[in-house]
């Protein structure tokens, strides 16, 4: 029996869909809270205002998803084939 990453147990699968299913997760969350920062700072704190802070909140929501979620939505799940890239 082969052991080591590349084994055939059916824990380990689980194992990297659940780091996946975490990371994207925290991902998520590391955007929205940048573009809700970058919203109520410029809303409250410049006189940007309301829609002034919300431009820039949804800017920063695009870069976010272009830049950290969408790479990541395009890799493959399967943890015994390598990631191309």
């Amino acid at each position: 029996m082969v052991s080591g990453p590349l084994s055939q147990d059916p824990d380990f699968a689980a194992h990297a869909h659940t780091y996946h299913a975490i990371n994207m997760l925290l991902r998520w969350c590391m955007v929205l809270l940048a573009a809700t920062i970058s919203w109520l700072t410029l809303w409250f704190a410049t006189p940007a205002g309301f829609l002034g802070g919300a431009a820039t909140g949804l800017i920063v929501l695009a870069v976010g998803y272009f830049g950290l979620i969408r790479p990541e939505t395009n890799k493959p799940l399967d943890p015994l084939h390598p990631l191309e890239g």
